[in-house]
């Protein structure tokens, strides 16, 4: 049987027609396909043209920011304290050194670089890009930097960068009232980012840290300015194309006078303690000094660890500014103040007087107060008190008055209470009452507290320029005036308003109590300045640092050196136009008036009588405080 393969027929025409559709199908798609590219095209040609012009030129344009020069310091008479020094540094441009490599080792030998250095400065190099600068050495002296010039053809690619940094040419001298900048650190920048002005700082990188240079950093600063500068694809820059000049910090000048600061710093020169002299016509700060001190200028350049390790711990605490922080009992110098309040709240008057075995008591108590003269003063008014330093007028004084009259009128002197001074380091210092004591040790106030308020001891603690702006609340008769270190802004010369303070004035209704007060401390002076060319006021303080026994007896040299008495001293002159105000506080220095006291007039000599042959020695008189 045969089988037969029945054959296909091909149907042309059905073959044609699938073609034709399949084709028409693909032309449309491809349409289609087409017709989204040219919408996408016009999209970013014309609708979002703008967005990416921007976006090109944020690739092909860069704007570069251009550090300002920081402001200068002056003192009162023009004398620069704070200037911009340049600075030169090693770099080198990798693409450009054919043999970076035999170069580094070369002047490896030459400037003496450690081999951890090197290879420190091979890996930024390698982490950086072949046509920015890497920094080899930084701060070169003038002969480092005239070495290299004449050898630079022998390393290519290396070249001398100059730039500015701050140096403080009276170094220690004026640490604790200029301050200094240093490197801007992780805390600095979160702060400019959460005050909106790292902008401000891109391209800076230093940043004021203490005194001056820190509260007027805004104004030192300045603005920085901008370069707008084009480049390739591998971030080179190709040109510039426009540059806005930075402007310069301004230039501040202080009420300092600086050849005063210098006597201030040699007077103080062994001691731990600090000098504080003011203007009382206008609150302006003359000297301020803070021993020991340190040189500031290690800090710009970057402190290492184990000299800031030696500062940190070291036992004298150079770092703390003595003048605005250091906390002191005031001692007997804060009697002519308690001496104003007694004759306005009329406990005392001029003519009232107490008898002085050398102690006093407070009424059905048997422990004794011990006035410094253990055999007493006798019959003592305000101004026998005020001159002899009597502590059993003040302890009788204290306890009439009471914590709360007490505190009341210390305040109106400042005490307890931030100055205002334009620095920030600085403590308001204790003004106790009861309140304090309630909320500070929950314990209530006794009367015993008040008596050692009473003759400046006890919790009573201040800063040196507190004590100083008490002073010229007194010579102002009530009136207050802000301390203050900044004189003028700017490059005009034009001084700025004596900056008032906001505390109302203390007005006393017996006027005639400032006259008591002054007479009794020009009186005070009246030995120790006997052959002055002028007249001067003084009151003298020796503050305990610890407590003794009620009949122990205070032995200098049996005592360690750190638990001795405080010398303390304030002062004006002249008398009856004073130009000056001082505070000197001497830590553990036993005496005030035979320690502190002869600094006070070697100062006064040097401001108010320069010619004197004397002014130079310290001029010693004996007194117990």
């Amino acid at each position: 049987m045969r089988f037969y393969q029945r054959t296909k027929i091909r149907d042309n025409a059905a073959e044609t027609a699938l073609f034709k559709r399949r084709a028409v199908a693909c032309f449309v798609g491809v349409i289609a396909l087409i017709a989204v590219l040219l919408s996408n095209l016009y999209v970013i040609q014309v609708v979002d043209h703008s967005e990416y012009q921007t976006r090109s030129n944020d690739n092909r344009i860069r704007v570069i920011p251009i550090a300002p020069n920081r402001g200068l310091i002056y003192d009162r008479h023009g004398t620069l304290l704070a200037e911009n020094q340049p600075v030169y540094s090693l770099e080198v441009i990798a693409e450009q050194a054919p043999d970076l490599d035999q170069s580094l080792q070369e002047l490896a030998q030459l400037y003496q670089i450690p081999e951890t250095e090197q290879r420190e400065f091979l890996k930024r190099v390698k982490g950086q890009k072949r046509f920015k600068p890497t920094t080899l050495l930084s701060q070169l002296s003038e002969e480092q930097v005239a070495e290299f010039s004449v050898n630079q053809h022998r390393y290519p690619g290396f070249q001398i960068s100059a730039g500015l940094k701050r140096y403080y040419p009276y170094k220690q001298t004026l640490t604790h009232t200029l301050g200094y900048v240093a490197r801007i650190n992780h805390n600095d920048v979160t702060r400019l980012d959460q005050e909106g002005k790292s902008a401000m700082y891109a391209a800076t990188k230093d940043i004021g840290k203490l005194g001056i240079e820190r509260f007027y950093e805004e104004q030192l600063h300045g603005q920085p300015g901008l370069q707008e500068v084009e480049v390739n694809s591998r971030g080179r820059i190709v040109r510039t194309l426009d540059t806005t000049a930075p402007s310069a910090g301004k230039d501040l000048q202080l009420t300092l006078d600086l050849q005063l600061q210098q006597k201030a710093e040699q007077l103080m020169s062994g001691h731990r303690g600090a000098l504080v002299a003011m203007d009382p016509r206008d609150g302006g700060v003359l000297a301020m000094v803070s021993n020991p001190s340190y040189d500031p200028n290690l800090f710009v350049h970057g402190i290492s660890g184990k000299a800031y390790s030696g500062l940190l711990n070291d036992a004298s605490r150079p770092l703390i500014n003595r003048a605005t922080q250091g906390q002191y009992a005031p001692a007997s110098t804060v009697k002519p103040m308690l001496a104003l309040a007694g004759l306005e709240e009329k406990k005392i008057t001029e003519k009232s007087r107490i008898w002085d075995p050398g102690w006093w008591q407070i009424p059905g108590v048997e422990r004794k107060y011990r006035n410094w003269k253990r055999w007493g003063h006798g019959w003592v008014d305000v101004v026998d008190a005020l001159v002899k330093s009597n502590d059993t007028f003040f302890y009788d004084l204290a306890y009439n008055m009471g914590i709360d009259t007490i505190s009341q009128y210390m305040l109106q002197f400042g005490f307890g209470q931030y100055s205002g001074i334009d620095l920030k380091e600085e403590s308001a210092g204790i003004m106790p009452s009861r309140d304090w004591k309630r909320l500070r040790y929950k314990e209530p106030w006794y009367i015993g507290d008040t008596i050692s308020v009473g003759i400046g001891q006890g919790y009573w603690t201040t800063t040196p320029l507190q004590l100083t702006e008490a002073l010229t609340v007194m010579i102002n008769r009530g009136q207050h005036l802000t301390p203050h270190l900044l004189r003028s802004m700017g490059n005009d010369g034009h001084m700025d308003a004596i900056p008032l303070s906001e505390r109302p004035p203390l007005v006393l209704s017996n006027d005639k109590a400032w006259d008591i007060v002054h007479e009794a401390m020009i009186k005070t002076a009246s030995k120790r300045f006997a052959d002055a060319s002028y007249t001067a006021a003084i009151k003298t303080g020796t503050a305990q640092v610890f407590g003794l026994a009620e009949d122990a007896k205070y032995e200098k040299d049996k005592i360690a050196e750190h638990l001795r008495d405080n010398a303390l001293i304030v002062g004006y002159a002249p008398a009856e136009n004073p130009t000056i105000a001082l505070t000197v506080v001497l830590e553990n220095a036993g005496w005030g008036g035979a320690n502190a006291g002869p600094i006070a007039r070697a100062l006064l000599d040097h401001y108010l009588d320069p010619a004197d042959t004397n002014s130079d020695s310290i001029k010693t008189a004996s007194n117990h405080e």
